[in-house]
């Protein structure tokens, strides 16, 4: 008798993400499912946005980690749950309008982002966060949001 043969060890990445085969082979939701996620994920974005903008000035160090963490995850999966690159742009898009509102000083000179360096990297990275999700494969054609036909 021969031993059963075990499947070859995945790295990390790709038991957590799935290879780019895996996504690519996912279905796509219907088309009313997915507008109303892309609404949803654009108000999504905007709540991290803001929460993310407290918890980085709260614990300088580690908050713009935890901030970070939770939007990359916000686009990511906006990303994967409809499965085209309109899905990880629609949280960023509300992340970022959420960030130039919390820019602005208000009258009373209030500020709740200022010009120091985890602010700055809040925005940087969050920013740079939002374009690398919404470059990855998807199972979609060049146009945003709009699926290949069935082949």
């Amino acid at each position: 008798m021969t031993a059963p043969a075990t499947p070859p060890r995945r790295s990390f990445a790709a038991a957590v993400l799935g290879t780019q085969k895996e996504r690519l082979a996912e279905p796509q939701p219907p088309r009313a499912a997915r507008i109303a996620v892309y609404v949803l994920f654009f108000l999504l974005g905007i709540a991290v946005s803001i929460c993310g903008s407290f918890v980085q000035a709260l614990w300088p160090p580690v908050g713009v980690l935890l901030a970070l963490a939770a939007s990359a995850a916000t686009f990511y999966a906006g990303l994967r749950i409809t499965g085209t690159r309109l899905g990880a742009a629609m949280p960023a898009a509300g992340w970022f309008l959420a960030m130039l509102l919390m820019m602005v000083p208000r009258p009373e000179g209030d500020n709740v982002l200022w010009s120091n360096p985890t602010s700055l990297a809040w925005l940087f990275a969050g920013s740079v966060l939002g374009v690398i999700c919404a470059t990855l494969p998807t199972r979609n054609s060049w146009l945003p949001g709009v699926p290949n036909p069935p082949r």
